[in-house]
């Protein structure tokens, strides 16, 4: 079994910063790709940033500039650092991450999500 626990959430001012972390704890093999996502109310889940297992990155246009996605690989540990935080990103953000649990056995797996809130 895998598990995915995600801490550094919280309220912040606009124009502040957030470090988002999520830890993947069980069963693991291999991670491969990791990601983060974010569910505003009312609204659909939207793919914030996606990291390869080679490091390769890839962002929303609408956080290009100002959240870097990182991964370390020893700890299997995701990360989120968000800066110049805006209303709209307010947003319970979940990570997600694809795991090899077995070197035959992949499958997708969710954390609780974390509230972020930024005030105005």
């Amino acid at each position: 079994q895998v598990q995915l626990v995600e801490s550094g959430g919280g309220l912040v001012q606009a124009g502040g910063s957030l470090r988002l972390s999520c830890a993947a704890s069980g069963s693991i093999f291999r991670i491969n790709t990791m990601a983060w996502y974010r569910q505003a109310p009312g609204e659909r889940r939207e793919l914030v940033g996606v990291i390869t297992s080679g490091g390769s990155r890839n962002y929303a246009d609408s956080v290009k500039g100002r959240f870097a996605i990182s991964r370390d690989s020893a700890k299997n540990t995701l990360y989120l650092q968000m800066n110049s935080l805006k209303p709209e990103d307010t947003a319970v953000y979940h990570c997600n991450m694809n795991i090899h649990s077995t070197a035959w056995t992949r499958n997708d797996y969710w954390g609780q999500g974390t509230q972020v809130t930024v005030s105005s």
